[in-house]
């Protein structure tokens, strides 16, 4: 028969850290630790990795936390992922894993949908330098021969392919920095995706290229174009498609794990059309991974390897060792 013991500690094996913490409230420690989990797993970017909300955790896996955070005020330090998604991605990829084997497919499909929206500004930031900072995105996409950001004025010829939203929000990156936390937060809620989504226009497709693209070097516009590319197509795959069946898109279905496999299988067929990203999925087929090939197209996108975190797995072995 199975003890009090082996029972959390194979919940601390499944990284069911919510469930862990109701059994283990009289423990400080593996408390702040479960808690702290649960918060990185449900990619609770404004909370995780803050000493505040977190207790007692361990000061490694807090700054291992806090690379992928969003910081919610315009001057905090670090940038988190506004200095760079690399450490974002290999969290999703870790979290992509973990819904997988725990078979909560409407989480999966969140955490794929969440990569497709900022993906990019990944395929921008070794450019930019950044990850769409908006404290420091205006000095790359600003000045002379710049549509970004400019409303179109009564009359006049659309030449900008941004959408009316797209442009509000690339207006307002430009000030978001000189606001109160308040606005700065409204901001990373409702239009810092918008503004992901025009630059990924800008390099991927843009019919009348501005001086966003123009003023950069032929080699390193050419390559970010194709990465981007990747990117715009990988939104439009199949599997991301399926967000809008689950209880986090607009209906009320859950997808089975069959049914993500067949997505993922449509979608790696479509994108291999791209050069880019058939190179990126040769040889990924038998990889032992739930969306085999998902690691090496964010590593295309991103022109550096990205690989899964470990952040979680190590919060259950630190568990593990505390119980």
């Amino acid at each position: 028969m199975e003890t009090a013991r082996d029972v959390l500690r194979a919940l601390a094996r499944r990284h069911a850290f919510g469930d862990l913490e109701a059994l283990v409230g009289g423990d400080p420690a593996a408390a702040a630790l479960c808690a702290f989990g649960q918060r990185v797993l449900d990619l609770d970017a404004e909370d995780f990795g803050m000493p505040e909300a977190v207790g007692d955790v361990p000061r490694d896996l807090l700054d291992r936390a806090r690379a992928s955070r969003m910081p919610q005020a315009p001057r905090e330090r670090p940038r988190g992922a506004l200095a760079s998604l690399r450490p974002a991605y290999a969290l999703l990829l870790e979290v992509v894993e973990i819904r997988w084997r725990r078979r909560e497919m409407a989480a999966l499909v969140a955490a794929v949908h969440i990569a497709s929206e900022y993906l990019p500004l990944l395929a921008w930031e070794p450019v930019l330098g950044h990850a769409g900072d908006p404290a420091l995105l205006g000095a790359s996409v600003t000045g002379p021969g710049s549509r970004f950001g400019v409303p179109v004025e009564p009359g006049s010829r659309r030449e900008c392919d941004h959408t009316r939203p797209e442009r509000s929000a690339c207006d307002r990156t430009l000030r978001v920095a000189a606001e109160p936390p308040s606005g700065w937060r409204a901001y990373l809620d409702r239009q810092h995706s918008q503004v992901a989504s025009a630059l990924g226009k800008c390099a991927s497709g843009c019919r009348t290229p501005c001086a966003v693209l123009t003023r950069l070097d032929e080699p390193v516009r050419t390559d970010l174009s194709a990465r981007a590319k990747l990117a715009a197509d990988f939104a439009d795959t199949a599997v991301v498609r399926l967000r809008h069946a689950a209880p986090v898109g607009h209906g009320f279905g859950v997808p089975s794990p069959e049914e993500v496999e067949t997505a993922w299988s449509r979608a790696r067929a479509s994108l291999r059309h791209q050069p880019l990203a058939a190179a990126a999925l040769a040889g990924t087929d038998d990889e032992d991974y739930p969306l085999p090939g998902l690691a090496a197209l964010f590593s295309a996108v991103a022109g550096t390897p990205i690989r899964p975190d470990t952040l979680l797995h190590d919060v259950a072995r630190r568990l593990l060792r505390v119980l």
